[in-house]
C-alpha cells in the first residue's frame, strides 16, 4: 500500500462523490520521480497538441482540476517556460551551472523547480494502472495467401449514427463490397487485440510498414472476453492477462475461439497513420504521438486531457517501484475513475511483455496550472463526454 497524502489537504468534491485533496509537493511520496528532466518533451509534445484544440475547447476534469486546467488556454504560460527551460537543458554542463558530474543532478532540479512553480498538485487516490501498447503484425494490402482477415475504414455512414452491424454479423461479410478494406492479416486473434489496442505496425509482405491507427467503432458496447474466461474457471484470476488469454485461444478448438472473441460485439475501425517516424507511437486522443513509459490514458470525466500526472506504481515485468511523471495524453473506453490510468509501453515483444500482464494498484496526483482560470471553467466536467472518442477498450 502505498503512502497516503498529508492531513493537510484541502477536499474537493467531484461529480461522483471521491475527493481530490491539494497536497504541497514535498508531501507527495518519491516526488519528483525519476529522471524528472525526461518529463519535458512529452510535456511539449502536449502543449503542441493543447495549441491545436484551441484555447477554450474543453478538455475534461472534475472539480477544481477542471476549473484551473479544463482548457488549453490554461496551459499557455507553462507551455512558454518549458519551451525555454527546455533549449537551456540541450546546451552543454557548463551553461546549467554544473560540472560534468552533476549535469544530471541539476537538470532534475532545474525539472522539479519548473513543475513547483507552474502546478498545483491534487491527490486522485489509489486505483489501477493498466498497461497497453502498439502490436506489430504480419499484413498486406490486399487479400493473397494467409492474409485473408480484413481490417476495416470507417463506413461513410458511421458519422450519421446509423446502427451498424456487430462484430460476428461483420466478420461474416456485412460490409463486404464496400471498399472499406484498409489491409489484411493473417490471424484473427492478433486482429482482435490490434481492435483493443486501437493502434498497430503492419510489416507488409514486401517489407513495408504501414501504420494504422483508431477511426471509430460500430457503436457496440465492449464486453471482456477475459471475463467469460474468468466466469468459466479456464483462466484463474491471478493469471489473467492478455497472454494467458492469447494461450487459451492458441488451444482452443477454431469454432471455441471464433465464438469467444464474438462474444464482443464492439469492432473497431482503422485509418491509416501517415507521417509518423519509426521511432514515434501513435497519436493519442490530444493527437500528439504517444511516448513509451511516459504517456498515459485516463478518464477525462476526472483527469483533464494533457495533465502532467504523477504515479506510484510497479513494473508488472519485475516488481520493481515506478515513481514517475506521465503525461494524460491518451483515453480508453475500460478507464472509468479518477485514479485509474493505462500506462503506454511502446511497441513491439518488449512492450507486449509488459503492457500485457499490468494490472497494478497506483496512487496518483494530478498537476493543473496555477493561476487564475476563466469564467465558466467550471462547467468543463459536463463537457467530458463530447471529448474526442476513446482511442481503445483496453481490458
Amino acid at each position: 500500500m502505498f503512502v497516503g497524502s498529508s492531513s493537510r489537504a484541502q477536499p474537493v468534491t467531484v461529480p461522483d462523490g471521491s475527493l481530490f485533496r491539494e497536497v504541497e509537493f514535498r508531501d507527495i511520496p518519491g516526488w519528483p520521480g525519476e529522471d524528472a528532466a525526461q518529463a519535458l518533451a512529452p510535456f511539449l509534445h502536449t502543449c503542441r497538441g493543447l495549441s491545436a484544440w484551441g484555447a477554450d475547447r474543453p478538455t475534461g476534469g472534475g472539480g477544481e482540476l477542471a476549473r484551473l486546467g479544463g482548457r488549453p488556454g490554461a496551459f499557455a504560460g507553462a507551455c512558454a517556460e518549458a519551451e525555454g527551460l527546455a533549449e537551456h537543458l540541450g546546451r552543454p554542463a557548463a551553461s546549467l551551472g554544473a560540472e560534468a558530474g552533476g549535469a544530471a543532478e541539476r537538470r532534475t532540479a532545474l525539472a522539479r523547480g519548473f513543475f513547483e512553480r507552474r502546478f498545483r498538485a491534487f491527490a486522485a487516490g489509489t486505483g489501477m494502472m493498466t498497461g497497453y501498447f502498439e502490436p506489430e503484425l504480419r499484413g498486406a494490402e490486399y487479400p493473397v495467401g494467409p492474409f485473408q482477415v480484413p481490417l476495416h475504414a470507417a463506413p461513410p455512414f458511421l458519422s450519421a449514427g446509423a446502427p451498424l452491424p456487430d462484430r460476428a454479423a461483420i466478420e461474416a461479410g456485412a460490409l463486404a463490397g464496400m471498399g472499406l478494406e484498409l489491409a489484411w492479416v493473417d490471424d484473427p486473434v492478433d486482429a482482435f487485440f490490434l481492435h483493443i489496442q486501437g493502434a498497430g505496425r503492419l510489416r507488409l509482405h514486401d517489407g513495408r510498414v504501414l501504420r494504422v491507427g483508431y477511426a471509430g467503432k460500430n457503436g457496440h458496447p465492449y464486453k471482456a472476453v477475459g471475463r467469460v474466461l474468468l466466469d468459466s474457471g479456464a483462466i484463474p484470476r491471478d493469471r489473467m492477462s492478455m497472454q494467458a488469454i492469447r494461450a487459451w485461444l492458441g488451444t482452443a478448438q477454431p469454432g471455441e475461439a471464433a465464438a469467444l472473441l464474438r462474444h464482443n460485439p464492439s469492432y473497431v475501425f482503422f485509418r491509416v497513420l501517415d507521417g509518423l517516424e519509426p521511432g514515434e507511437g501513435p497519436p493519442g486522443t490530444l493527437g500528439v504521438p504517444l511516448t513509451p513509459g511516459r504517456s498515459l490514458a485516463v478518464d477525462p470525466a476526472f483527469i483533464p486531457l494533457g495533465a502532467p500526472v504523477f504515479a506510484l506504481t510497479r513494473d508488472p515485468a519485475d516488481g520493481a517501484p515506478i515513481r514517475r511523471l506521465l503525461h494524460a495524453q491518451d483515453t480508453g473506453g475500460a478507464i472509468r475513475g479518477p485514479a485509474r490510468g493505462d500506462l503506454f509501453w511502446g511497441w513491439g515483444e518488449a512492450a507486449a511483455a509488459r503492457a500485457g500482464p499490468m494490472r497494478e494498484e497506483a496512487e496518483v496526483f494530478v498537476l493543473v496550472p496555477r493561476g487564475e482560470a476563466a469564467p465558466g471553467a467550471g462547467d468543463v466536467a459536463a463537457a467530458a463526454p463530447a471529448l474526442l472518442p476513446a482511442a481503445r477498450t483496453a481490458p
